[in-house]
């Protein structure tokens, strides 16, 4: 089966499996597993940062940091389409204890004036801004790698006002090779980062959250408090150090995947695909036909072995997402099963 509905189904690579098995490894709860250790420097290092933690998931390290940076009872300004609000699991709310305010944003990015008018400075009655949410690239947006010129516009106005900013950078390397900028073009308009190693890394599990000591400190505390120390996690840490040292540079090709679906779907009756937004590893699909439901769709693709899931998240809208495994052949046969789903004639 061809899989596309996300990065998150790449399988390891060989190398990954052997370092996995090889891995020397220690306590990483104690600070005592070497290869953790060489992971957080090298992520350290990418992003720009002084120092890094690893963590299970992209979703424990936003929530790590938003509990590092915030205390309960402030605000969190975010796109009204941020991964941390509709796919988290409410944990900014239920665990960090924060109030999103949510503004609308543009192409993946907010608009710096509109973050500046929702800035609170907190009173008896309101909470103050803790923290102003970025993403990139930008999931609800189409996977858009959002220019670090943009970044900076809105940072400047939150650290102007005394907020501090976390990056939810899950695809941070796909933003850095579809831009053709160095990661920490986009990492030094923050001050944490989380970036993931399961998803267009291909590694098994694993993300990181980057930052100054003092903050990673306390995000070492809150991955405890979260379940997260682990112990003689250097085996997952070692294909992670893989992915970071072989897989950065081929992400062009799943971008150019990608695009090829994508221009197939445009050509494609009954449906409409934004070819501005295909910029990375991901393609949005909305489907028009009146006489083919959501559930008809993705059964008539996984019969000609292709795996869609259903929409993703909005009815009628289906995510298409490549990574390592989906390569040309993949990628060609996949567009043949669109091609003969969506074909003019078909039913």
């Amino acid at each position: 089966m061809i899989d596309l509905r996300s990065d998150v189904k790449s399988q390891p690579t060989p190398e990954m499996r052997r370092a996995m098995a090889e891995a020397e490894v220690g306590d990483d709860a104690a600070g005592e597993d070497p290869t953790v250790r060489r992971l957080e420097e090298l992520a350290a290092e990418a992003t720009g940062k002084p120092a890094a933690v690893f963590v299970t998931s992209g979703t424990q390290g936003n929530l790590t940091s938003l509990l590092a940076l915030t205390r309960p009872g402030e605000e969190l300004i975010a796109d009204e389409q941020a991964h941390v609000l509709h796919f988290e699991g409410g944990g900014c709310a239920r665990i960090a204890g924060l109030l999103p305010r949510t503004l609308k944003g543009e192409r993946g990015c907010l608009d710096p004036k509109d973050v500046a008018a929702a800035i609170s400075e907190g009173s008896v009655i309101r909470g103050r801004t803790g923290v102003v949410v970025l993403e990139n690239t930008h999931n609800g947006a189409g996977g858009i790698a959002v220019e670090p010129e943009r970044m900076k516009a809105v940072v400047e106005v939150a650290w102007g006002r005394g907020v501090r900013v976390h990056l939810d950078g899950a695809r941070i390397f796909n933003a850095s090779v579809a831009l053709g900028r160095p990661v920490t073009d986009f990492t030094q308009w923050c001050d944490t980062v989380t970036f993931c190693f399961s998803k267009s890394l291909g590694a098994p599990c694993g993300s990181v959250v980057c930052g100054p000591a003092d903050v990673i400190a306390q995000a070492r505390k809150a991955r405890r408090m979260l379940g997260g120390s682990m112990r003689q996690s250097g085996h997952l840490a070692a294909p992670a150090i893989v992915a970071m040292e072989t897989m950065v540079d081929r992400l062009v090709e799943d971008h150019r995947h990608a695009r090829e679906i994508a221009e197939t779907l445009a050509t494609l009756p009954g449906v409409e695909v934004d070819l501005a937004s295909v910029q990375t590893n991901m393609v949005y699909m909305k489907l028009l036909r009146e006489d083919m439901t959501d559930g008809d769709f993705a059964a008539a693709m996984g019969r000609r072995g292709v795996l869609t899931g259903g929409a993703h998240p909005t009815p009628r809208v289906f995510r298409f997402v490549t990574y390592h495994n989906i390569d040309d052949a993949a990628t060609a046969n996949a567009c043949e099963a669109f091609r003969e789903v969506l074909g003019e004639h078909a039913c």
